[in-house]
């Protein structure tokens, strides 16, 4: 009998349906899958996706006032779920600095309407004890179970008794950080995964590179089994790191949004990561396939956009020792983690 073929997950960095791109979708009267341009099918083809949603869906609520904060981001889930849907979207980390943008009416909504279309999320919750919990999906051969945190906005933190998300301190020396982080793996090993996931919202925005302490905390998290660190936050990609065998993508950037682009950062240019694992869970290779966001919509990248993030990946990654191979306009990081 033949070896079975790996199972293929997507990892993608911030999608954000909120503010323009979610007036674009409901004025236009775009196919819901309109959001995805020329990247659909590839996202179809996948077995599995992983997204930071970085907006509330609802239509109610009215802005976060409690602090200030510049920018709320929430779309009308009518559309953006049968969008997720579209493309197969299987788990949404909510860890993040947006998902209480439009108060706790619409961080309900936005757990509800995920929960009845059936997608996986994890990061936040009515409690800390539900924010905590993994999400847990059965992709192809592959078990994979996902843990949702953020360093950002302590103020959408959830406790015992108030809704928000899963918030640490990134600081390997902080009991309470270990403690919760510790909790919300051993949930997910329950579930016996083949792939954990630690996805993590970290970090201020546009910053080119992680800070030490941001890269201690990456290797610790794989010394406590995690395969996968699935960074974002910066809106700009960071390089990438093998600990162990295993990959820590410290960030990954913007996959959809409507933000203004910085012409030196190029914060439109990024990749869909595609983690291939093996039918008794093994991951084996991680593939980059260069992306960019043009009109609220995101598109396969043009030959200069790939060449550019291309170079600017092999550059960052390399003080960590990484090295891809190319092919076609993918970059490709083979996984040696006997």
């Amino acid at each position: 009998m033949g070896q079975q073929s790996p199972t293929r997950i997507g990892f993608t960095g911030d999608v954000m349906l909120g503010r323009l791109v979610d007036t674009r979708q409901r004025t236009r009267r775009r196919a819901p899958d309109a959001v995805w341009g020329s990247v659909s099918d590839q996202l179809r083809e996948l077995d599995g996706l992983v997204i930071n949603l970085e907006c509330c869906l609802s239509t109610r609520g009215r802005q976060w006032q409690r602090t200030y904060r510049p920018f709320h981001f929430r779309a009308d889930p009518d559309w953006a779920i049968p969008a997720l849907e579209s493309v197969g979207v299987d788990v949404c980390a909510l860890a993040n600095n947006h998902v209480l943008d439009y108060e706790t009416i619409a961080l309900r909504d936005t757990l509800a309407t995920l929960d009845e279309a059936g997608i996986a999320h994890a990061g936040a919750g009515e409690t800390i004890d539900e924010a905590l919990e993994p999400a847990v999906r059965s992709i192809g051969d592959c078990e994979i179970a996902v843990v949702s945190f953020t360093d950002n906005t302590p103020e959408y933190a959830a406790d015992e008794e108030t809704p928000g998300t899963a918030w640490i301190e990134i600081d390997v020396g902080d009991e309470e950080t270990k403690r919760r982080v510790r909790e919300a793996l051993d949930r997910a090993r329950r579930s016996n995964p083949d792939l954990l996931v630690a996805s993590l919202h970290w970090g201020p925005n546009m910053v080119t590179e992680p800070s030490a302490s941001f890269r201690e905390f990456g290797r610790w998290l794989v010394e406590e089994g995690v395969d996968l660190v699935h960074g974002h936050s910066a809106h700009v990609f960071h390089g990438i790191e093998l600990h162990d065998g295993r990959p820590i993508v410290y960030d990954a950037g913007d996959f959809v949004d409507d933000y203004a682009v910085d012409p030196e950062l190029q914060n439109d240019r990024s990749f869909l990561f595609v983690l291939s694992v093996t039918d008794v869970g093994e991951p084996v290779e991680l593939r980059l396939v260069p992306t960019e966001i043009s009109e609220c919509t995101v598109s396969t990248a043009s030959a200069e956009a790939a060449t550019w993030a291309r170079q600017r990946m092999r550059s960052l990654s390399a003080r960590y020792g990484t090295t891809f191979e190319q092919d076609g306009a993918d970059l490709v990081l083979e996984l040696d983690t006997g």
